[in-house]
């Protein structure tokens, strides 16, 4: 009911931003909430498309549309040049699904119950492919470093710049082969094994009997309705990033890291967290772990390629250790909990504390204001000369 009540933000962003011609701060705010029941809606209809199209290819519709809208956002905002932005909402997304995501899910579904059961051979495998998120994003940044030794002869910052964008492409190509031979695995050679694990937590994601079903022309208008409406949104939402960014106070990179990746990813939360309520945490990690697999082996490749053929390339080189720590932290602690087959509501709360440190640490930090290919605005508190960037306390001389 609320999901739906959130669709009156989709008439009120657009009379904000083509009527009254508002502030930039309200026409992100109302766009932001727009998205959310859009992508949810979104999700709905994939799902009943699927729910026809039978187990493999509902399968690779469900994974394909899966993070749709997460990845038009980030489309729009690498079209306005916010390639900082971007990488942070690739993080944001990873440590969102995995930490907030599953953490919540446990911790709802645990509501009445010691303990949840779940496969521990499926969960499993999804933790190696958490490592494998981890070895793929680490090597860029590892080449990056290496590439600035002095022993190495990159030449110059522009040769390694070049050879990280080669390097990323080359690592794009990699994932997005992996995640394609991982649906195979998953939908066609191993398809009876997981379909057993569905059947033992319930019907699957999107469980819906025949007489629940849409029409197909509903289904099909409502995913081609809802995307082009995401799509409007997001445009929107990232015209008026940076000059929200500066009216609030905060970094592009936390909005980026924080509200854009949760906002992308908030359907996945909602659907996680209700399969969990009716007993099927197993299914929730499913949705949790493997959206978050999702974005590392499909979506950021996919935003690579796209970058190149837009003419605004990003690289996979992550050069903030935060960000790295944090994506190390998501792959350490994931598979400590779901190691055993169970899961209890405090384990649930130790994902979401993760998640809060992770989140108050990228709120304080202050990266540089210029992003890759755009100028981005300086941080409340933070105060440019000389190319650097110094945080200053209200009331305190600046440095000089």
């Amino acid at each position: 009911m609320w999901m739906n009540l959130l669709l009156a933000f989709i008439p009120v962003s657009l009379l904000l931003e083509y009527v009254l011609h508002a502030p930039p701060l309200w026409v992100f705010l109302t766009s932001v909430i727009a998205i959310i029941p859009l992508a949810d809606l979104l999700r709905q209809a994939t799902e009943q498309v699927a729910a026809r199209a039978g187990q493999t290819i509902g399968g690779l519709l469900n994974v394909t549309f899966g993070n749709l809208a997460e990845l038009i956002i980030a489309i729009f905002v690498l079209l306005a040049g916010n390639i900082t932005v971007v990488k942070a909402q690739i993080t944001g997304s990873i440590i969102g699904n995995a930490l907030l995501g599953l953490g919540l899910a446990i911790l709802i579904g645990s509501f009445g119950r010691t303990t949840q059961k779940f496969s521990r051979s499926n969960a499993g495998q999804l933790n190696s492919m958490l490592f494998l998120v981890v070895i793929a994003l680490l090597i860029p940044a590892l080449f990056d470093y290496t590439e600035r030794l002095p022993d190495f002869l990159a030449g110059s910052d522009t040769a390694r710049a070049n050879l990280d964008e080669y390097l990323s492409l080359g690592v794009a190509v990699v994932l997005i082969a992996v995640y394609a031979l991982n649906l195979v695995y998953t939908l066609v050679t191993h398809k009876d094994a997981f379909a057993m694990e569905q059947e033992e937590g319930g019907h699957g994601h999107g469980e819906h009997g025949q007489g629940d079903l849409w029409p197909v022309w509903r289904a099909a208008a409502t995913m081609i309705g809802a995307t082009a409406l995401i799509a409007l949104e997001s445009e929107m939402l990232s015209g008026a990033l940076e000059a929200t960014s500066s009216t609030l106070g905060l970094s592009p990179f936390f909005l980026g890291i924080i509200v854009l990746a949760v906002v992308g990813n908030f359907a996945e939360y909602i659907a996680g967290s209700y399969f969990a309520r009716k007993g099927q945490i197993g299914l929730a990690i499913n949705i949790a772990v493997g959206a978050t697999i999702q974005v590392a082996l499909f979506t950021a490749p996919v935003l690579v390629i796209i970058s190149y053929l837009i003419g605004k390339p990003m690289n996979l080189v992550f050069s903030s250790p935060l960000e790295l720590v944090a994506i190390v932290a998501v792959a350490l602690i994931v598979t400590t909990v779901t190691k055993d087959g169970e899961a209890t509501w405090f384990e649930g709360v130790l994902l979401i504390a993760v998640y809060l440190l992770l989140g108050l640490s990228f709120y304080f930090v202050t990266p540089r204001v210029q992003g890759e290919g755009a100028s981005l605005p300086v941080p409340a508190g933070v105060i440019e000369a000389g190319g650097q960037a110094y945080t200053h306390t209200p009331g305190m001389p600046a440095a000089a």
